[in-house]
């Protein structure tokens, strides 16, 4: 890949984390970084947890489903706080156990459990089809989730026959700036941006949702389907903008922001050269 492979492109970082590093490597490609981080804030709240583990620790479920590490890491250290740490080792070592993502799995090595049905690539779709295997007639289940509400898994068990379903999302959301969102849909609506570098699912919902709300959807398909290159850091981002309807992307193998960034580099070359 050229070093200028960049060149006269403007990347947008929809990021909060390590954004000096992506820049840097935006830069030394040629390209001009702008960061507007339509990340917003993802707070634990310790609290709503208490009520969901002591269940747990009492009645057990017949299956749990951990979508991912940091939130298990989390619920287990929650637990433990509530001195009912050992109980809900014992329940979560008599459950059937799902996971989605190579994080959970390492959860689950770490604290000697063992998963009964593991996605194939760390999309919550990818998860469901395994699931689908599965008979949960007058099952409980139990779901630990962590940045979003997961309608579809949830629907999916119940249209499944599962008797009780209940999901613990142990966190609070803060929205990205209002004026930042916004910012970024005008210069999308005039040509001001050449791609969009998303790292999380989280920042696609919080932009399409901000046009939703603000009459712009159309802004957003013109653009992700017109000049404006899409660029996800890996399948469940991916995931994500396909349920918006964006299916020109960049994903790198290597889910990391590094290599998204160099994965866009070698679209535009790939594109240069195919119009030469």
């Amino acid at each position: 890949m050229g070093i200028n492979a960049l060149e006269n492109k403007r990347i947008v970082i929809a990021g909060s984390r390590k954004t000096d590093e992506m820049c840097l490597i935006v830069e030394k490609q040629g390209g001009t970084p702008i960061v507007r981080s339509l990340q917003g804030l993802t707070m634990f709240d310790e609290d709503l947890l208490a009520e969901p583990l002591r269940g747990f620790a009492e009645q057990g479920a017949d299956w749990v489903i951990l979508t991912t590490g940091m939130g298990s890491d989390s619920l287990v250290a929650a637990a433990d706080k509530l001195g009912i740490g050992e109980a809900v080792r014992m329940r979560l070592a008599e459950a059937k156990i799902a996971t989605r993502g190579y994080k959970t799995s390492a959860f689950l090595k770490r604290n000697g459990f063992k998963a009964v049905v593991s996605d194939d690539d760390g999309t919550m779709q990818g998860l469901i089809e395994n699931l689908n295997a599965f008979d949960f007639s007058g099952q409980r289940v139990w779901i630990q989730l962590h940045g979003e509400p997961a309608p579809e898994l949830v629907n999916f068990l119940r249209a499944k026959g599962a008797s009780h379903v209940e999901a613990i999302l142990p966190y609070r959301h803060v929205p990205p700036e209002s004026d930042t969102v916004e910012q970024l849909l005008v210069e999308l609506g005039e040509g001001e941006v050449d791609a969009v570098c998303f790292t999380t699912a989280v920042q696609v919902h919080y932009l399409f949702r901000f046009a939703k709300e603000t009459q712009r959807e159309e802004l957003l398909h013109q653009a992700f389907g017109g000049s404006v290159l899409a660029a996800a850091v890996g399948k469940v981002t991916a995931e994500a903008l396909r349920q918006y309807g964006v299916e020109q992307m960049v994903v790198p193998e290597l889910e990391r922001m590094g290599a998204l960034i160099i994965e866009i580099g070698r679209y535009y070359e790939q594109t240069s050269q195919q119009q030469a």
